[in-house]
C-alpha cells in the first residue's frame, strides 16, 4: 500500500484543487464545465510551487568589508564625507583618472583597427612577455632560459585564484601561510579553493610597526614545503614592509624549510614609484635559485581597474618543467573563463613595447606615488601638531604605498565613520589615494579625537 507525506506544498495545491473543482466528482465537472478543465492543474501546481522556492536555504551574504564601505559613502548626504575604504588612486581633487599614456595606448588601437577574436588560453603573448619582463628584468637568465611560466589571467585575484586551484590540484597536503593581517579577499580566495591556511605573526600593535621575530618564528614553524603568501611591495593593509636586510633573512628561512615563496604583486611602481625598486624581493628570492609563484596587478599602476588584467607567473627550476606548469595552469585556467580579455592587455603591450610610452608611464607613475607620499607628511605632520599628548605619529611616514595602518581599533574606525563621516575599514585601514592635502587637517582632527576619546 502506497503512503501518503504532507507537505505545505501538498496541501496548498489540495486546496487549490478543492477550490476550483470542488470536492467531489460531480462538482469538479461542474468546475470544467464553467472553463477550468483538467489539464490547467499543472498551471496551477507550478504557481503554487514557484511561492515555496528551491532556494529557500540560500542565505543572505554578508556585505562586502571593503566595497560596501563605498555603499555607505554614497548613501551619506554630509558635505564633509570622505571615503577611505577602496584602494582606488584619486587625483589631488579626489576625482578618479585615466592616465595620459593608457589614452595614448588606446588611441593606437583605434587607429589600428584590431579585430576582437578570442585569445588563447593563456593570453596575449606580447602582454606576457611583456609582464615577465617588467617583474623580473628583461636581462634575468630565468626569462632567457625559459624557465618562466607566465599566463594572462583576471587581474591580481583572478590570478590568485588560479595559482590556488593548481595548489589544490598538485599539492594537496600543502599549507599556505598568510600574514596577519592581510588583504581581505586572500581567505576567501584560499578558501573557495579548498586550500587550508594558517597565519604567521606580522603586524605589532604596540609599535603599528612589522612584527619580523614573530614572522619569522611563524614560518620557521611551519610544516616543511608550505607556501608562504607574501607581499612584494606595500603590504596591503598596513603598508609595512620588511627592509632589504629582513628580506635576505625571510629567504633564508624559506630556502632552509624548503617552503615555497608566493608572492602577491600589486603595487610594483606605484608603492616607490620605480618599478626595480618595488620588484627588490621577488628578483631576490629569484636569485637565490628558488621557485617561485607571483601573481601581478595592473589595476594601480596603470589604473586598469575595471579591465582585470594581471598575470600569474611561476619560476621553475628547468624550462621542460616551466613547460608542464604551464600546460596544467592552461588546463586549469580553460573551464573557469575559458581565455581572458584582450582590451587591457593590449594596453600593457603597447605602453610597455614603446619606448616613448614606457617612459611616460614611469613618469605618471612618479607622479602619483609622489602625491601619496605628499599626503603621508601632510597627515603626519597634521597629527603632531593637533595632538598635544605626546603619541609618536611617525609610524605614518614609515609606512608606504597607498595604505596607512592607523592603530584604530574597530569603535574608534566606527567613530571615524559615524561622528566624523570618514569612511574606512573596520580595521584601521586608510587609504591615502583617496585624500588630498586640504583634507589632511579634518582627518587628523577625526583620528586624534577617535584615538583618546573612544576605547
Amino acid at each position: 500500500m502506497a503512503s501518503s507525506v504532507s507537505t505545505p506544498a501538498a496541501s496548498a495545491l489540495a486546496a487549490a484543487r478543492s477550490k476550483v473543482f470542488g470536492g467531489g466528482r460531480k462538482d469538479g465537472m461542474a468546475g470544467c464545465r464553467v472553463g477550468i478543465s483538467r489539464k490547467n492543474l499543472g498551471c496551477v501546481a507550478m504557481a503554487l510551487a514557484v511561492d515555496t522556492s528551491r532556494f529557500e536555504g540560500v542565505p543572505m551574504a554578508p556585505p562586502d568589508p571593503i566595497l560596501g564601505v563605498s555603499e555607505a559613502f554614497k548613501a551619506d548626504t554630509s558635505d564633509l564625507k570622505l571615503n577611505l575604504g577602496v584602494g582606488a588612486y584619486r587625483t589631488e581633487e579626489l576625482q578618479p583618472s585615466v592616465l595620459n599614456v593608457v589614452k595614448k595606448a588606446e588611441n593606437l588601437m583605434l587607429e589600428k583597427g584590431e579585430f576582437k577574436e578570442y585569445l588563447p588560453i593563456e593570453g596575449l603573448a606580447a602582454f606576457n612577455k611583456a609582464t615577465a619582463d617588467l617583474l623580473l628584468g628583461a636581462d634575468n637568465p630565468v626569462i632567457k632560459q625559459g624557465r618562466v611560466a607566465t599566463l594572462q589571467s583576471l587581474s591580481g585575484t583572478g590570478s590568485l585564484r588560479l595559482a590556488a586551484a593548481f595548489i589544490q590540484r598538485y599539492f594537496p597536503d600543502a599549507k599556505v601561510l598568510i600574514s596577519s593581517p592581510t588583504w581581505g579577499n586572500h581567505k576567501n580566495i584560499f578558501n573557495d579553493a579548498r586550500v587550508p591556511w594558517s597565519e604567521y605573526r606580522y603586524y605589532d600593535p604596540k609599535t603599528v610597526g612589522l612584527d619580523f621575530e614573530g614572522m619569522i618564528a611563524d614560518i620557521q614553524a611551519a610544516p616543511e614545503g608550505s607556501f608562504v603568501l607574501l607581499h612584494g611591495c606595500a603590504h596591503n593593509p598596513t603598508g609595512i614592509d620588511p627592509t632589504p636586510q629582513q628580506w635576505e633573512r625571510l629567504a633564508d628561512v624559506i630556502q632552509e624549510k624548503n617552503h615555497m615563496p608566493f608572492f602577491d604583486v600589486a603595487y610594483q611602481g606605484f608603492a616607490s614609484g620605480s618599478l626595480d625598486e618595488d620588484a627588490f624581493s621577488v628578483r631576490l628570492f629569484v636569485e637565490r635559485g628558488l621557485e617561485v609563484f607571483v601573481a601581478q596587478s595592473y589595476s594601480k599602476n596603470l589604473g586598469l581597474y575595471a579591465e582585470r588584467i594581471g598575470a600569474i607567473n611561476v619560476i621553475c627550476s628547468a624550462p621542460e618543467v616551466a613547460d608542464r606548469v604551464k600546460s596544467q595552469l592552461k588546463r586549469l585556467a580553460r573551464p573557469m573563463y575559458s581565455n581572458p580579455p584582450v582590451h587591457g592587455a593590449k594596453i600593457v603591450a603597447n605602453v610597455v613595447g614603446d619606448p616613448t610610452m614606457f617612459s611616460e608611464w614611469k613618469e605618471e607613475m612618479a607622479q602619483m606615488a609622489g602625491r601619496i607620499k605628499n599626503v603621508r607628511q601632510k597627515l603626519y605632520d597634521s597629527l603632531s601638531a593637533k595632538d598635544q599628548s605626546g603619541k609618536d605619529w611617525s609610524f605614518i611616514l614609515s609606512q608606504i604605498g597607498m595604505f596607512s595602518y592607523t592603530g584604530l581599533n574597530r569603535n574608534q574606525s566606527d567613530n571615524m565613520t559615524d561622528k566624523w563621516h570618514i569612511y574606512m575599514t573596520k580595521d584601521g585601514r586608510i587609504s591615502l589615494a583617496g585624500l588630498n592635502l586640504a583634507k589632511c587637517e579634518y582627518l587628523a582632527d577625526a583620528i586624534v579625537d577617535s584615538f583618546h576619546n573612544v576605547n
